[in-house]
């Protein structure tokens, strides 16, 4: 058994085990944010668009790719069961760095948001645009709606804020990721257009509602018909999932990475269904696998746009 973390005192707070995996999942993440780093470097310092210009594209690329490395995190803190490591104390807590250092995925995920939400700061007033500013609302709005999932495994909020939490991890994502691949592109008028992506949002939220749903350390259990609520939150992830790939093969070709990812995320859904039945307090690294291929979907989705 590896060393435990958490703090003693703290509302809620539930210790998870350090394990290697934990250890490499982590550092894994430190590469993710370190190239966050160096990307928004190369492109700033590589640009003709003068300084402003040039200050602006860094920003953005590091938010992309910080956004991403986010919604990673989330799944890791999930994964390895320190969705309660820090309790309900929020936003911070005492020695979170040295946390972050010993490898608490969820001291890594606040601190990673504190990021986001520092360079979403300093793209509003770089260049108050429609992206910075709808980008500083909704990284303030999913801030108070992260603060909601940690209630939400104690017990104390309804899946409902979970759900919620994770769709606008991704909608923050979408408003950046535009900013850097389509600028000038508004992101309410993308969403309405973009067909492929409203059951791919609907799946994250639905997703979101599967863990709120069943609770901290708890499983879905087996069924073969519904019987609960978790097990219908889960029929109707499934639903939506399935009404992703009929989507994206209705519009082959515009989408065809997103589609075969799509395809093959079945199969590993299947896996993490198995994997929080058996183990539902850490389901493992499937759950990050899993968050990894939707994330991967919604950048071929976006790169793909015609």
């Amino acid at each position: 058994m590896g060393a435990q973390t958490g703090e003693a005192g703290i509302p809620h707070a539930v210790d998870s085990e350090m394990t290697a995996g934990v250890r490499r999942a982590n550092r894994v993440v430190l590469v993710l944010v370190l190239l966050a780093v160096v990307c928004g470097l190369e492109q700033g310092l590589t640009s003709a668009l003068g300084v402003r210009g040039a200050l602006e594209l860094g920003l953005v690329t590091s938010e992309v790719a910080l956004c991403f490395t986010l919604v990673l995190l989330g799944s890791l803190v999930e994964g390895f069961g320190f969705g309660l490591s820090l309790g309900t104390q929020w936003p911070y807590t005492r020695n979170i760095f040295v946390l972050m250092w010993r490898g608490d995925p969820e001291a890594a995920h606040r601190l990673v948001a504190t990021a986001v939400g520092l360079i979403a700061v300093a793209l509003v007033v770089v260049h108050a645009n429609y992206m910075a500013i709808a980008g500083l609302l909704l990284v303030v709005v999913t801030a108070l709606f992260g603060m909601g999932t940690l209630y939400v495994l104690a017990g104390r909020a309804p899946a409902f804020v979970h759900g919620t939490h994770g769709l606008l991890a991704y909608v923050v994502l979408l408003n950046y990721a535009l900013g850097l691949a389509y600028p000038g592109v508004r992101l309410l008028p993308y969403l309405d257009a973009n067909v492929a992506l409203h059951s791919l949002l609907l799946t994250v939220f639905l997703g979101g509602m599967v863990t709120g749903q069943r609770g901290f350390m708890t499983p879905i259990g087996a069924f073969y018909r519904p019987t609960r609520a978790a097990h219908w939150v889960l029929v109707s992830h499934i639903v939506a999932a399935l009404l992703v790939i009929g989507t994206l093969g209705w519009l082959m070709p515009l989408y065809p990475v997103a589609f075969y990812l799509s395809v093959a995320q079945v199969g590993v859904g299947f896996f993490l269904f198995h994997a929080v039945n058996l183990r539902p307090k850490a389901p493992g690294a499937v759950v990050a696998f899993h968050q990894t291929m939707v994330l991967l979907m919604t950048a071929a989705v976006i790169w793909q746009w015609k």
